[in-house]
């Protein structure tokens, strides 16, 4: 939905929230979900969504076209329109054990090459002709798969570069056939490749401009300053509240360097992180490692980021190998990847990483840094048997909570 003709960001909530990789399990959900939410929110203005396909559906609506042509029909009816998917997990998202497995296959693969391009493809024909599309994805891939040889680290960012360079390729391609712009969103995150600013320009001086400029330059025979035109923008930053907090990253500070370095970003998703101050009383740490039993389940990774009283950080993978940890520890505040409802700011003692969504919606009233905002708390299978309700309802209260924060009348 398009927020206001004050504020004109397209305000949606990412889909992969919802169980299911074929496309008739996805359509199941947007048919049971989008229409009522539409009714409540939006009743005489179009809705947006943020749609997530797996693998296994990009192959679907590709292989057969009928069932584009029914989707995009549907979408009419209901007054629906897609401006942005998500195309970070490739496969299952909600079954098992997924931990590290979401950044497979990264962007050293083929196939990771392959999956975007149906993306774009799919993008292309339900992007609506006046907007700009943009897809999310992995940050290139999972660094504790890398740092051990540096050899190798350095082939990885080569090879990802090359294969943001082919979809960059294709996007071009896209661009003159149909007039549409589609962007990839890299998404940084706390143990990627890429998990916060310094990192991302890194990559993009160091080796997605040259390597993949070269790329471009010998395949399409743009000259050094169009194939770098190219790279910035068709592959930007997807700004991931909940990410950058947990890395104890300022947003406008964030905004104001990847500006000066000419990053665009393509996606700003709105989520929120628990964060805890770590209590003196030995009592109260052993208090607080009961109360974060709960959130280290088996399925996400919630990734641990501590800081000490000087400001320095330590990581732990996950929030169980994290909490023995706690009762010892010398930091004076501990965050985790763990996406909660982002209009809870406190939840019996444990605190949220809110703050920072209220920044970015301040900033973006008076500098329109991105114009998609995806709401993604995706984690409601396994929040905590007190924090869930009724799904339908949290979704349309996250609206309204956003909505709010923009518009206090609202």
């Amino acid at each position: 939905m398009q927020v206001s003709s004050d504020f004109p960001f397209h305000l949606t909530y990412c889909t992969n929230i919802h169980p299911g990789e074929g496309w008739t399990a996805v359509l199941d959900n947007l048919q049971r979900y989008l229409p009522p939410l539409k009714a409540q929110l939006s009743p005489k203005a179009p809705f947006g969504i943020g749609l997530r396909l797996a693998n296994l559906a990009s192959h679907e609506l590709l292989a057969r076209e009928y069932l584009l042509r029914q989707f995009q029909s549907w979408l009419q009816q209901e007054d629906l329109y897609v401006f942005t998917l998500n195309g970070f997990p490739y496969g299952d998202f909600h079954q098992g054990a997924i931990k590290d497995r979401v950044y497979g296959p990264d962007w050293t693969d083929a196939e990771r090459v392959d999956y975007t391009l149906r993306l774009i493809d799919i993008l292309a024909q339900l992007l609506p002709p006046e907007l700009n599309g943009s897809i999310s994805t992995v940050p290139l891939s999972y660094k504790p798969w890398w740092r051990e040889d540096p050899a190798a680290w350095e082939a990885m960012l080569r090879q990802s570069s090359l294969h943001l360079a082919e979809c960059v390729g294709h996007l071009l391609d896209i661009q003159q056939k149909t007039g549409k712009t589609i962007h990839l969103a890299l998404e940084p995150e706390p143990d990627g490749a890429i998990e916060n600013t310094a990192e991302a320009i890194a990559f993009f001086n160091d080796w997605l401009f040259p390597v993949g400029g070269i790329y471009l330059k010998e395949q399409l025979g743009l000259s050094s300053t169009a194939a770098e035109t190219a790279l910035r923008t068709y592959v930007r930053l997807c700004y991931d509240t909940c990410h950058f907090a947990v890395a104890y990253e300022d947003p406008n500070l964030v905004f104001d360097q990847l500006q000066a370095a000419g990053i665009q970003i393509g996606k700003i998703q709105l989520s929120a992180a628990l964060r805890f101050p770590i209590p003196a009383a030995v009592a109260d740490r052993q208090h607080l490692v009961e109360r974060l039993r709960p959130f280290a389940e088996s399925t996400y990774l919630h990734q641990v980021i501590t800081q000490q009283s000087n400001g320095e950080l330590f990581h732990f993978p996950d929030l169980g190998d994290a909490l023995p940890h706690l009762p010892e520890t010398t930091a004076r505040e501990w965050r985790t990847h763990f996406h909660v409802p982002i209009f809870i700011e406190d939840y019996q003692g444990l605190q949220s990483t809110q703050a920072d969504i209220t920044t970015v919606l301040k900033r973006l009233q008076t500098d329109p840094i991105c114009p998609h905002l995806e709401i993604e708390t995706y984690t409601w299978e396994v929040l905590p048997a007190g924090m869930k309700v009724d799904l339908l309802a949290s979704i349309q209260r996250e609206y309204e909570w956003v909505l709010s924060m923009i518009n206090p009348k609202h």
